[in-house]
């Protein structure tokens, strides 16, 4: 199963790449698009649950390296919760090496 890296601009500015188990994650966010924190954790939350969903019919088991990440990446994105207006940009996307 083909799995992806994105890599997140968050509103400090830092950087940082993200997993997914499929390549679902292309269909809901966008190279150059920003998005308000809470649409993009929507969005990655959904993503994450179609891959799980994928690896499962494929594995029998769901992607415990899907489910870290996205654990980290709602820790991350609650760091900026407070701040108004905060939203992340996807810079791109680049294939998982395996």
């Amino acid at each position: 199963m083909p799995a992806m890296h994105y890599t997140i601009q968050w509103p400090d500015a830092s950087h940082s790449v993200a997993y997914s188990p499929s390549l679902v994650i292309e269909d809901f966010l966008t190279p150059g698009a920003d998005y308000p924190l809470d649409d993009f954790l929507r969005r990655v939350r959904e993503a994450t649950a179609i891959a799980n969903q994928r690896v499962h019919a494929k594995f029998g088991f769901v992607c415990s390296r899907a489910g870290d990440q996205l654990v980290d990446t709602e820790a991350r994105a609650a760091s900026f919760a407070g701040q108004p207006g905060a939203s992340v940009r996807i810079v791109g996307f680049a294939p998982a090496q395996s």
